[in-house]
């Protein structure tokens, strides 16, 4: 008897059942869409680093896990102590350059040594660098922005000739030889990271000592790509953790927000109604089961519109730029859940305390 009281109840006002439950429903969009580009983000770098090839990375004293982000403090003459080394086949200077337009870190390479770290670079269509104005890029950034070979393409403000497209995965999405990255840098003779390929990856930890033991080599950070993938967590990067947790307390207001305006308005206009269920013995806590189970079922529609429009959008998102690896978690869709029904019930807490605290002689007399 309740529960269709209860529906009815919401079904008499449907525009405003309507606006509160797409509240909801941008509440757990918010959450799921911002966490999926993150994650999505993370793990796309995690897979790109994977992909290279390597197994050491020689990087800059104080290194975060953050790729890009060091700029090119790393002397290229580093490269021929590294090769030095016992069990170091390759060591190949890379220069790592974020763009903000679009975000992504592109890549400087030096060809031959890249070529170097399993798997080389297979052209599905075009080929190496033929000059300094040339680029690579990847299948994926073609097809998304329907490049070819001979096409140009704008590499930190600057038009570069496409010449070769080649399988994704392994780092960048784009690559520029490494003295021309240099130049755009203004960072000559230098590179951000010394990715190394070793006899067998076995004997990394002996390495990492052999190089960290060689005067001058000293404070230079040295880890096996396992440790640095390990690195590539939402704690140990800047402001990941903050981000999502200000768009989650940006949802929760929201869903607050709108919840307790809808139903302190709903007590307001239902005050004869809640009368009439007093004077026939509801008990407040009867009074607040109505206003709160109405509120959950419209949490409930809120919460299901909500993962049926963030996995609408996240296809098209995945379909319209490939690139860009979106994260899906079911775990995540439990946990903005939970949070829009929590803040939907805080939301709600007050008004059904107020109905409760009706006097049922006010109430049958109120107009």
């Amino acid at each position: 008897m309740m529960n269709k009281m209860v529906v009815a109840n919401l079904t008499h006002r449907p525009t405003r059942s309507i606006i509160t439950a797409s509240a909801i429903a941008l509440e757990i969009t918010m959450i799921l869409l911002v966490v999926s580009l993150f994650y999505g983000l993370l793990n796309g770098s995690k897979e790109s680093q994977v992909g290279v090839g390597a197994d050491l990375m020689v990087m800059p004293p104080g290194s975060s896990a953050l790729v890009g982000m060091s700029g090119a403090p790393i002397p290229v003459k580093v490269g021929d102590i590294l090769r030095q080394m016992p069990h170091v086949q390759v060591a190949a200077p890379v220069i790592w350059a974020f763009s903000q337009k679009p975000l992504e870190i592109d890549y400087g390479i030096d060809l031959a040594t890249y070529d170097g770290l399993s798997p080389k670079f297979r052209y599905l269509s075009g080929g190496p660098f033929q000059g300094p104005n040339d680029a690579i890029v990847d299948d994926f950034y073609a097809s998304m922005n329907h490049k070819k070979v001979g096409d140009t393409v704008e590499i930190l403000n600057h038009p570069f000739r496409i010449c070769g497209i080649v399988p994704h995965g392994k780092g960048g999405r784009k690559f520029l030889q490494l003295s021309t990255m240099q130049d755009l840098m203004g960072s000559e003779g230098r590179a951000s990271v010394f990715y190394i390929k070793l006899d067998d990856p076995s004997n990394a930890d002996a390495v990492i000592k052999s190089i960290q033991e060689r005067p001058g080599m000293e404070k230079y950070s040295v880890r096996s790509m396992q440790e640095y993938l390990s690195m590539m967590t939402p704690d140990n990067l800047p402001g990941f953790d903050l981000a999502i947790k200000i768009v989650i307390g940006v949802a929760v207001v929201v869903g607050f927000l709108v919840i307790f305006q809808s139903m302190y308005t709903a007590v307001m206009e239902r005050t004869r109604e809640i009368g009439v269920l007093k004077s026939m013995g509801a008990s407040k806590l009867y009074i607040v089961n109505v206003v709160l189970r109405e509120t959950v079922l419209l949490a409930i529609v809120g919460i299901v519109a909500g993962i049926l429009i963030s996995l609408a959008t996240r296809r098209v998102i995945m379909f319209e730029k490939p690139v860009l690896r979106l994260f899906w978690s079911y775990a995540w869709v439990l946990r903005a859940t939970i949070i829009a029904v929590v803040g939907a019930l805080a939301g709600a807490l007050y008004p059904a305390y107020k109905a409760a605290q009706r006097d049922p002689i006010d109430a049958l007399a109120y107009e």
